[in-house]
């Protein structure tokens, strides 16, 4: 199947589904939807109460999945800018929809991403992150930080941009690999073989397969 053909390396998940969510995050704060500040400065402050959530022991095995789960896409939610995203993944194809397709590839795109992700990180026992630098340009930004895993540096970019006050994540970017860019690949073959309805109809599939 083609959405299980992902081109990067077998860690690179793992990594995406853990900085995707810590990202994410930003707004659990309520120093930092106070006082708006600098993309990274907004990130900083999340990584405890994400953290905290992963290694809760109250919330930890199958019987506590539905309220981690929970926990975790109330801080995702608030924080990544699905919208942008999706938007981005579809390119050209996303204008001539209607706001109800819009809206409804939305839903099935950010599914995908909560059931893709959210179980690859449950192993997260702490790895340290390192926060490199941050470039702005109008509204937009990059966030460079650096993971440790087994022992290596992963660099990871957080790319954002800026709605009102606040910044929110729209693609991340691990060891030069878009996550956006992957999935753009991706469904353009789909949208040129299938169209728009074969592409919902997978993601529908697919969506379900994991439940």
């Amino acid at each position: 199947m083609v959405l299980e053909n992902l081109k990067k390396i077998k860690i690179m998940k793992y990594i995406y589904a853990l900085l995707t969510l810590v990202c994410c995050s930003f707004w659990s704060d309520s120093s930092v939807l106070a006082v708006p500040g600098p993309p990274t400065e907004q990130l900083k402050p999340t990584l405890n109460a994400l953290i905290d959530i992963l290694l809760d022991p109250s919330l930890k095995g199958e019987g506590h999945k539905v309220e981690r789960r929970a926990k975790i896409m109330g801080h995702v939610t608030q924080g990544f800018d699905f919208r942008e995203m999706s938007q981005r993944v579809l390119g050209r194809d996303w204008k001539g929809l209607p706001p109800e397709k819009q809206d409804h590839f939305q839903k099935l795109f950010t599914k995908l991403l909560e059931n893709s992700y959210i179980g690859k990180f449950e192993s997260y026992s702490g790895q340290e992150i390192q926060y490199i630098g941050e470039r702005l340009k109008g509204d937009r930004a990059i966030v460079s930080t650096q993971i440790e895993n087994n022992g290596q540096l992963i660099p990871i970019d957080y790319i954002m941009i800026k709605k009102e006050a606040r910044w929110m994540v729209y693609d991340i970017n691990i060891e030069g690999v878009s996550l956006v860019r992957n999935y753009m690949e991706q469904f353009k073959s789909i949208l040129r073989r299938d169209k728009f309805e074969g592409l919902v109809k997978l993601l529908e599939e697919k969506n379900s397969s994991f439940e």
